[in-house]
């Protein structure tokens, strides 16, 4: 399985909470699953720590290659996908997560409910 991580996921699991499911949990540290982080989920971060709204230590690309997972950039077929989306969230960085677990068949890890309103993809509890 393929697994892309929300941000809340990515940083729950950094910080070992047991916010995360333990489904959730269990299925980042199965070694035959690939676990994705994109660059929204880093762009997110660094604005939400530039906004004093987040706590975080060094570099989001460093962090994502110590946790052994796959850095997955935005391109523009996940913007075309992005476009083809109803209005159900208005997030732009979920919004994006959304747009690429569709395209790329991704499994999206995430605690936001108001996400499984879109289809296309599956959705994982976080």
């Amino acid at each position: 399985m393929r697994l892309l991580l929300d941000t809340h996921a990515f940083l729950w699991w950094r910080v070992g909470s047991a916010k995360l499911s333990v489904k959730a949990h269990d299925a980042i540290l199965d070694s035959s699953n690939e676990i994705l982080v994109s660059a929204a989920v880093a762009w997110e971060i660094v604005i939400k720590r530039a906004l004093k709204r987040l706590e975080f230590e060094g570099s989001v690309s460093a962090a994502i290659a110590e946790e052994g997972f796959v850095p997955l950039p935005i391109t523009t077929a996940h913007v075309d996908e992005l476009a083809l989306l109803p209005e159900h969230h208005r997030d732009p960085f979920d919004r994006l997560l959304i747009a690429q677990a569709r395209r790329d068949g991704l499994t999206l890890v995430t605690h936001d409910k108001s996400i499984r309103e879109y289809t296309g993809f599956a959705s994982l509890r976080a």
